[in-house]
């Protein structure tokens, strides 16, 4: 029991995270380049995919339900705009990096799976962004366009995320254990 606590706690402690992590940020295109996706993978290696990918959907809930935790507020209306896509990523992220990661898992299975989890993210986050930008706003995109402008200007970005994640996890996992 103390630990099911415990880990809700933690679940509650990284949504917060990842919304801060939302201001943290730097705008380019139709996103942001944000600590989002670090806390969401970092959640999922730490938590484990169950409780990782929980804090994902408490941090989306929060938004929707109208806390300003989104890198441009917050509320309902926010399902319709281009980006939310790969805010809905970010469980995914948490998941796939958690179950990828397992227990006590080297610097090199963090960064496989944090790309994994990655991977996921953009999926999600570009599906959506096209559906939405062609068929919802009703401007028109390319396939190409779409990852152009949803994904290759960010990559150098999330190389230096997915470095961070790989260095910092499993120490922190380690220490976390010995508590």
């Amino acid at each position: 029991m103390r630990s099911n606590t415990r880990f809700l706690i933690l679940a509650a402690l990284f949504a917060a995270l990842t919304a801060i992590g939302a201001f943290i940020k730097i705008p380019l295109g139709f996103t942001s380049v944000t600590l989002q996706f670090l806390f969401a993978a970092m959640a999922g290696v730490l938590l484990g995919p169950r409780y990782g990918s929980l804090s994902q959907i408490v941090y989306i809930l929060m938004g929707l339900v109208g806390f300003p935790v989104f890198t441009q507020g917050g509320g309902l209306g926010y399902i319709l705009t281009p980006t939310f896509g790969f805010l809905l990523g970010l469980i995914p992220t948490a998941w796939i990096t958690g179950c990828l990661a397992g227990n006590n898992p080297s610097s090199q299975r963090v960064a496989l799976a944090a790309l994994a989890g990655l991977a996921a993210l953009y999926l999600v986050g570009l599906l959506y962004l096209y559906f939405i930008m062609n068929f919802y706003l009703g401007r028109s995109m390319s396939v190409w366009e779409t990852v152009k402008s949803g994904m290759l200007i960010f990559l150098p970005g999330e190389a230096i995320k997915v470095t961070v994640l790989a260095l910092a996890a499993p120490p922190i996992l380690r220490a976390m254990n010995r508590t």
